[in-house]
């Protein structure tokens, strides 16, 4: 509906169309009729409606609301489509959505729909759905080569508000840092939609730059906006606010805590509270919080997956497998349950059960990094061969996270494949420059293979990186001594 240009250019309103109940005010099979929901604006369209349509008028003439409002069924519910954009087979074709065309021509394939839209508008009229989409897709696949197309998208507003909301809340799981800039201007967005997204985008962003913005977020006019700085500041500690704004604060929280439980008999709102707790650092509030909601209901799997979690970081390991155990009751294959269930039994040294469980999740998920990262380590004392393909899908899953990347370039090393294991840490550093623990495995196969010149120019180029550890200079310089007197 936002994204209608009707509704942009017009007084079009929910009763143009509508009744007060919902009923639709043209519901007719005359086309004339039919149609005045559309033509009673765009009379041009119904002078001509053959040029306009590419349809005679006959008994299956398609009514405006056909190409323009297809029904598609979305959320188990058959849904119209109120965006009152034109047919776009080419999103068909390269997104696979549903279009008019095709949805009544059932016999027709999306390309024979896109050839003939292409012939009577031409082919740019869908580029900018196209580009759009594209972004979309990307950024949901966690795809970042167009990250500054994206960020620029954002920036100029320019494929509306909807999109733009959509995009910060995707950018979300970006590591480039790039993005924080563009999350900040948004802030300043007319629109309470972008806002409330950049204000939420900011969460984990503890920097005082996004503190003194989240503030500014706290007292905004749109409770959206209010609700989402108060989940960002939830993660600041509480000890870094000055008086007034911890008053501010504690305003907006109340408002974010009471909107939480505005439906108190469903499990989730207390789950939910339960996690801005945890955020917080309360963690007896938010066990409480977790029980309500597992009170409610005995067999909703995240509380139970985050209670233990908190049971086992507050060193009740018995409550917290005992909780794990009660989530696989009622989900043996859930993939949250499993995960955590087999780094606790591998912190309790119940190894057996721990290589089960990952075993389990990488059924359920294959590119599971955490769990192939750790079932690596699990089998590389009697597998080094399946240690080198589990640590290598860690890593392609997660190529963000060096730690993935050195875990495979030492089982390749271990494995007797230095070479493999020398481009994997070549290009590691490559992209992480300061992760030490890469530099000095690589440091040490040169050293190992005789090549000290190799080693010594490795660990000079890496300190210009270190400028802000004096800790790891140290090292690298302890490390380049010990080579010139080798």
């Amino acid at each position: 509906w936002y994204m209608n240009p009707c509704v942009a250019e017009s007084d079009l309103h929910c009763v143009s169309c509508h009744t007060s109940s919902g009923r639709y005010r043209f519901k007719s099979d005359d086309l004339v009729e039919a149609n005045k929901a559309c033509t009673s604006c765009h009379q041009e369209k119904e002078a001509d409606y053959l040029k306009h349509t590419h349809h005679p008028i006959n008994e299956n003439s398609p009514k405006c609301i056909d190409c323009h409002m297809p029904l598609t069924r979305f959320g188990n519910m058959n849904r119209s489509d109120h965006s009152f954009r034109p047919p776009m087979p080419a999103a068909s074709i390269k997104f696979g959505s549903p279009n008019a065309c095709t949805l009544c021509h059932s016999d027709q394939t999306d390309q024979w729909a896109n050839d003939q839209v292409t012939k009577w508008k031409g082919k740019g009229y869908q580029k900018k759905t196209l580009d759009a989409g594209q972004l979309i897709l990307s950024a949901r696949n966690n795809e970042w080569k167009q990250l500054d197309d994206m960020l620029q998208a954002v920036q100029t507003n320019q494929y509306g508000d909807v999109f733009t909301t959509s995009l910060i809340r995707l950018l979300v799981n970006c590591p480039d840092e790039k993005k924080w800039a563009t999350f900040m201007e948004a802030l300043n967005s007319d629109s309470p939609l972008v806002r409330s997204a950049a204000t939420l985008g900011l969460f984990g962003n503890n920097r005082e730059e996004s503190k003194k913005a989240l503030f500014q977020a706290a007292k905004d006019d749109f409770r959206l906006v209010r609700l989402a700085a108060a989940q960002a500041l939830a993660l600041f500690p509480a000890s870094e606010f000055t008086t007034q704004q911890r008053q501010v604060f504690q305003q907006v929280n109340h408002e974010y805590e009471q909107s939480l439980i505005t439906r108190p008999d469903n499990w989730s709102s207390h789950y939910n509270l339960g996690n801005h707790y945890q955020n917080m650092g309360k963690l007896e509030q938010a066990l409480n919080a977790y029980e309500t909601s597992l009170k409610v209901n005995s067999e909703a799997i995240l509380p139970l997956v985050n209670s233990s979690f908190l049971y086992s970081v507050s060193g009740n390991q018995e409550k917290a497998v005992g909780y794990l155990q009660q989530a696989l009751a009622v989900d043996p294959k859930n993939e949250a349950a499993n995960l955590n269930y087999g780094l606790l039994m591998a912190e309790l040294n119940q190894m057996e059960q721990a290589e089960t469980a990952l075993r389990t999740v990488m059924e359920v998920n294959k590119e599971n990094p955490t769990a192939a990262y750790n079932l690596s380590i699990l089998v590389s004392s009697r597998d080094l061969n399946e240690a080198c393909r589990l640590s290598q899908k860690a890593m392609a899953a997660s190529p963000q996270e060096p730690k993935f990347a050195y875990t495979h370039a030492y089982f390749l090393n271990q494995n007797k494949q230095q070479a493999q294991a020398i481009s994997t840490l070549e290009q590691t550093i490559k992209a992480f420059p300061d992760h030490l623990s890469s530099v000095f495995l690589l440091g040490n196969i040169f050293l190992q293979s005789g090549n000290k010149g190799k080693a010594m120019d490795l660990y000079n180029s890496t300190l210009p990186y270190l400028t802000e550890d004096a800790q790891a200079q140290h090292q690298i310089r302890s490390e380049i001594e010990r080579i010139r007197v080798l």
